[in-house]
């Protein structure tokens, strides 16, 4: 079941970021996976997109793992995807 459109929409525009690396990681995320996300995948994306431009470019160059509430099993497996090349 794919997710409703309002959704998809909430979560790419808060995805925007003012790094160019960031949004080049994000961008080829939602071309490969906007169709199968989860509500699980959402929340877990919600929490990324929280972090800082830095923190999350820092995350996504494997610079730094997750920590503290960021190191469940929904944001490592989203982390995991959006770090495919």
């Amino acid at each position: 079941m794919s997710l409703e459109e309002g959704v998809l929409s909430r979560l790419r525009w808060s995805a925007r970021r003012g790094l160019l690396e960031n949004d080049l990681f994000i961008d080829r995320f939602f071309n490969r996976y906007s169709l199968s996300l989860t509500m699980d995948d959402v929340y877990a994306l919600d929490q990324l997109f929280d972090l800082s431009d830095n923190d999350l470019l820092d995350l996504f160059l494997k610079r730094k793992e997750p920590v503290a509430q960021l190191d469940t099993p929904s944001v490592l497996h989203v982390l995991k995807l959006l770090r495919e090349r």
